[in-house]
């Protein structure tokens, strides 16, 4: 288990080097400069060089890039050209918070109502709950989230007054967003339990346990559940991922103030030091996620056993 970890984080940073290289000269690619453009075209020739020289612009692409890598190296992911001042890490750190909140909101809603509606459908199966679930599941992967943003946010928001339609102050302001957020997940985690426990209560282990006399809630739980519960565990990562980064059609609608807006202001500003520094974000905590999911099998199903123990 040890080489496999070692091993997974020297991926890690490989993966995570080649992706801060194809944005970086990919980013210096995109037309204009990260200042004012009607502000620096009236600059004087000099004093737009004097800017350039600065930041280090002015020098050839490959320099720029190297310095940057031994800059990041110490921890220095820059400073923010927008945001005039700041670095890149408090700027990040400023508005990480709204997003990870509805994430993690979106997160355990999927789950919790997801693995309810799936466990319950594949136990009723060809019920009305198991229709309902199939249902959802379909709507769930077809209908966008800033479609279901807009619905909450004119019936429960609007209409009913129930909750905040928009901005950013209490906790009750993070509600719909979170509910929006997890609509995609819950559909996609009831259709993936639902599916694995189907044909895991056709095995012959679940077979012998009704025999044994055990109720069917104690086959559902005490078997049917774990040994179905791993595909759930594969579709984790990338789901806790992007709900926790944010989502940018959701954040917009709503008016959160989070890293999924801040991404794409950085880009319409060419704030190349932002840029750089959400993407390595973004790509080292999705590296990271699948790591740890991949950890998790072995410790679910001590069955599945990784390549790495064979080795040690």
């Amino acid at each position: 288990m040890g080489k496999y970890i070692l091993k997974r984080i020297l991926y890690l940073f490989i993966t995570l080097l080649i992706i801060i290289t194809a944005t970086f000269f990919l980013m210096k690619r995109l037309p204009g400069t990260p200042f004012d453009s009607e502000r620096f075209s009236q600059m004087p020739p000099q004093q737009q060089k004097q800017l350039l020289e600065k930041y280090g612009l002015d020098q050839p692409v490959s320099v720029q890039y190297l310095k940057y890598l031994n800059n990041l190296i110490h921890g220095d992911l820059g400073v923010s050209f927008f945001y005039t001042g700041r670095t890149v890490k408090d700027v990040i750190f400023g508005r990480i918070w709204p997003s990870v909140l509805i994430g993690l909101q979106a997160v355990l809603l999927g789950l919790a109502v997801g693995l309810t509606l799936g466990i319950i459908a594949a136990w009723k199966h060809n019920s009305g709950i198991d229709y309902f679930t199939m249902i959802l599941a379909v709507l769930g992967v077809s209908v966008p989230n800033f479609v279901v943003a807009a619905l909450l946010q004119y019936y429960v928001g609007l209409k009913w007054g129930i909750l905040p339609v928009a901005f950013w102050g209490t906790w009750a302001h993070s509600v719909l967003p979170s509910i929006a957020l997890s609509f995609g997940a819950t559909a996609m985690f009831a259709r993936f339990i639902r599916t694995e426990m189907l044909d895991v209560l056709e095995q012959d282990y679940i077979i012998t346990a009704r025999a044994k006399g055990l109720n069917q809630f104690q086959v559902l739980m005490a078997h049917a559940v774990r040994n179905s519960i791993i595909p759930v565990v594969t579709i984790l990562g990338p789901i806790v991922v992007n709900l926790l980064t944010g989502s940018l059609a959701v954040e917009s609608i709503f008016s959160v103030p989070g890293i999924g807006s801040l991404f794409v202001e950085s880009i319409k500003s060419n704030d190349y030091a932002t840029i750089m520094g959400l993407t390595i974000f973004y790509s080292a905590f999705y590296i990271l996620v699948v790591m740890i999911v991949d950890i998790l099998y072995s410790v679910i199903d001590p069955r599945i056993r990784i390549q790495g123990n064979k080795d040690e």
